[in-house]
């Protein structure tokens, strides 16, 4: 990787490959990288760093795990076809987000997926993530489950933000003779989404929503799989909940509606975290159904508190059906998921529903596809992409980097994602991320007998 290379200046992005060259130079100044980003490495590592409960909320699946299997079953039937001889010397990994004109642009097609309780696997939490994501502008979405509260994460996420040019000077051109900030200045400001759970207590929805935008959270995503956590042997064989030992409920002790429902039920959240952490979650993960029609409620309301062009999306969607009905109702988009099979066991691989559904709602004017669920690497996001996707979520990747090192264990799997995905283009002959469509695939049909190894990512 040339670090000289003129033709990093016209990039509209850093040639965020240059992390790989930094890597293997870190040896002649007596140095090693700070762990290796293999999936199944970073479990490993993670698993030394964790309390037994918290790696076991982070590695649970639904049942028997077979959700699970599919992911990863529907991204191993998929093939990438490179093609040779294309000059892909200034591709971008620059990505345009929803139908606005170009408004929001990020560093890549992935970033942070929502993902509860992270003080579990570090101290800092959601605040090492939002401002890792920040340096390098990439979306960051906030967990309605999250252990910070919402204006101290946008908080982070800003101070990110404004550190992004520094942080990135490393992947400048060598020896240009213009100070070496140039490229490292191209880095976007990404936007971060709030993500919803959907209270049964409408005034506190109202206020988290409001909590969101005023902290600057520019889009809200509703999601609708997870009323309550699906069956996970592991979790409840070890009564693994943190919320029900006081851990993980400073979102809601923050909020003034959930303080004034604590007053009303004598819970004061000092002297017995354990009783407001669980009457907080309680009031999230409730059992309750909600239907279509709350659903629109919820997006109205954000709308009025944020504005006509904040938008909102429905996650958690497998069923061509619910798609085509979030889109005929006026949603903005929706995430492909089936939260990395936590919830259902036994359900269709995440990108298998993707595939259907892009293909009966893709071409809707204003109407956005994403997805998660069993990403491993960048491979799987050009797969996820080439199928149809217009952005993708990573979770657990940075999940296993915070719980190793942190903050820095965050930026660390985060830029490798990025030099592998900048590297990936190269080598696949894409020059930028609208390049990347069906043409790049070969595909094998749809099976589904049963893996025999266990994938955790």
């Amino acid at each position: 990787m040339d670090a000289k290379s003129p033709h990093i200046k016209n990039r509209d992005t850093p040639q965020w490959g240059l992390y790989q060259r930094n890597m293997f130079w870190k040896y002649n100044e007596g140095e090693l990288p700070p762990f290796n980003t293999h999936p199944d490495v970073l479990e490993r590592l993670a698993s030394r760093k964790l309390s037994q409960n918290g790696y076991l909320y982070a590695s649970s699946n639904a049942g028997l795990s077979h959700t699970h299997l599919a992911n990863r079953q529907a991204f191993f039937r998929h093939k990438l076809v490179p093609r040779q001889l294309i000059d892909t010397n200034e591709r971008s990994t620059r990505t345009k987000l929803f139908d606005n004109n170009g408004k929001w642009e990020v560093s890549a097609p992935f970033g942070i997926a929502p993902v509860g309780i992270n003080k579990i696997y570090h101290d800092r939490g959601e605040l090492a993530v939002a401002k890792a994501a920040g340096e390098l502008g990439l979306v960051y979405s906030l967990s309605t489950a999250g252990s910070y509260p919402i204006e101290e994460v946008g908080a982070a996420n800003d101070e990110g933000r404004a550190n992004r040019f520094e942080v990135n000077k490393n992947l400048d051109v060598e020896g240009d003779g213009d100070g070496g900030n140039e490229n490292s200045q191209k880095v976007p400001e990404a936007p971060r989404f709030f993500q919803l759970y959907m209270p049964h207590d409408d005034e506190l929805t109202l206020n988290l929503l409001k909590r969101a935008h005023e902290s600057g959270f520019e889009a809200c995503i509703l999601t609708t799989d997870t009323a309550q956590l699906g069956w996970r042997h592991d979790d409840v064989a070890t009564s693994n909940y943190a919320f029900y030992r006081g851990i993980g409920g400073e979102l809601g002790f923050t909020d003034p509606v959930f303080q004034k429902r604590m007053r009303e039920a004598g819970v004061d959240a000092a002297k017995d975290p354990v009783r407001a952490a669980t009457m907080w979650i309680d009031t999230i993960w409730h059992g309750r159904a909600w239907s279509w029609e709350k659903a629109v409620w919820a997006r109205e309301k954000w709308q009025e508190i944020a504005g006509k062009d904040k938008p909102f999306l429905i996650k958690g969607i497998q069923s061509v059906n619910d798609a085509k009905k979030a889109a005929d109702l006026g949603f903005e988009g929706v995430v492909v998921s089936n939260h990395a099979g936590r919830q259902v066991d036994g359900a269709v691989g995440s990108l298998d529903a993707l595939e259907s559904i892009v293909k009966a709602v893709g071409e809707r004017k204003g109407f956005t596809v994403m997805f998660d669920s069993g990403v491993r690497g960048a491979a799987d996001v050009m797969k996820a992409l080439a199928l149809g996707a217009k952005f993708v979520f990573i979770g657990r990747l940075w999940i296993w980097g915070l719980a190793i090192m942190g903050e820095e264990g965050v930026r660390h799997v985060l830029r490798s994602l990025l030099a592998d995905f900048d590297i990936l283009m190269n080598v696949m002959g894409v020059r930028s991320v609208e390049e990347i469509d069906g043409s790049l695939l070969e595909s094998g049909p749809r099976v589904y007998g049963l893996l025999n190894e266990k994938s955790k990512l």
